[in-house]
């Protein structure tokens, strides 16, 4: 039976390396065979509605309302997203949070407040709220007038010696050349310059990540021939400023933009934009935004952007395999260890007792 024990052992050990070798190898041929994969939708709403049971409780949510009507200017994208949860859940909130909702959302919906806000949005861009930036604010960056004042201003810039604004001009560059870019990126000229306009409106928000800044402004500053700028003279010359494979990070980002505000509108997308630091997580919040829609606001605001995230990705058959060789080897690594440890102590109280 001894026998037979130690023979299994070493089978299994045998096993387990080989199914750990294969699937390691496997994974270094080819770099797409990623230890996780994208999540369906099936799967994203089923995780995230695991996750909202537990945490999603009259008393967080209670908190969460509280923190929001403290805030100046109030988020009433994140309020009425929370608002939403607790109505979806059957949840009844304290008193004196529905009074002060009630009487916050009164005094920022009076005409007054939101004429008054219009105007100071459209004349300076980090006076918009998420509510009226894009009624306000957007039209105006929609327009190619925009990318070609943020060209003809960085080449007088470049010119005269002052600072040039790299993401303003970057910017610029992305939303004349989207049609360019589409075949490199993979989206669409539209979603490429509708995601230009959102990071813009981000951007003079101070809703951008700082680390989102800094990859867009490094891909810009690679992505762009600075040396052709001050020979440039109309908008027709804006394909021999770019070298679309460096920029194709930053068009893919914007193409993912778009395809979060086609699924829970622009204002959504704003708000869920600091949540944004590299072309991971823009890929990760748009397929959730397409499986979850609008309520995707609120899963963000109760979840957290980790565990939002988290629900987007799957372990992948080839990650399955090189866990089950792992625990399988460490198994068999410890039934050895143990079995000669039991065997040195048997040794040892046989010469005890002679």
């Amino acid at each position: 039976m001894r026998g037979l024990a130690r023979a299994l052992i070493v089978v299994l050990m045998a096993a387990s390396a080989f199914a750990t070798w294969r699937a390691g190898l496997a994974v270094l041929r080819d770099p797409a065979l990623r230890p996780m994969v994208e999540a369906g939708a099936d799967r994203i709403i089923a995780a995230t509605d695991r996750m909202m049971a537990a945490e999603a409780t009259s008393d967080r949510m209670a908190l969460l309302i509280t923190a929001r009507l403290a805030e100046d200017p109030r988020n009433w994208v994140a309020l009425d997203a929370l608002d939403e949860v607790v109505a979806e859940r059957g949840m009844v909130l304290p008193p004196d949070v529905v009074a002060a909702m009630s009487t916050a959302k009164a005094k920022d919906d009076s005409l007054t407040a939101q004429l008054g806000g219009c105007a100071a949005c459209a004349w300076d861009i980090a006076q918009c709220s998420l509510s009226q930036a894009f009624v306000c604010k957007a039209p105006i960056l929609m327009t190619p007038v925009e990318d070609v004042r943020g060209i003809v201003k960085a080449g007088v810039d470049y010119s005269t010696g002052a600072g040039v604004d790299q993401l303003d001009l970057g910017l610029s560059v992305l939303g004349l050349s989207a049609t360019a870019l589409v075949i490199i990126s993979g989206g669409t000229s539209g979603g490429i310059k509708a995601g230009t306009v959102l990071v813009r409106l981000a951007r003079g928000m101070d809703l951008l990540s700082p680390r989102l800044t800094g990859r867009l402004v490094d891909a810009l500053r690679r992505g762009i021939d600075w040396a052709a700028l001050p020979a440039m003279r109309s908008s027709d010359d804006v394909a021999r400023l770019i070298r679309g494979d460096l920029l194709a990070p930053v068009a893919s980002i914007a193409s993912d933009l778009a395809r979060i505000s086609d699924a829970i509108g622009p204002a959504r997308t704003l708000h869920l934009l600091p949540l944004v630091d590299d072309a991971a997580d823009a890929r990760g919040i748009a397929r959730a935004a397409e499986a979850l829609g609008p309520k995707i606001v609120g899963q963000a605001e109760v979840l957290g952007k980790a565990r939002l995230l988290r629900a987007t990705v799957r372990a992948g058959s080839v990650a399955t395999e090189l866990v089950a060789g792992l625990a399988g080897l460490f198994t068999a690594l410890g039934v050895a260890i143990a079995g000669a440890v039991h065997a040195l102590l048997l040794r040892g109280l046989r010469r005890l007792v002679r």
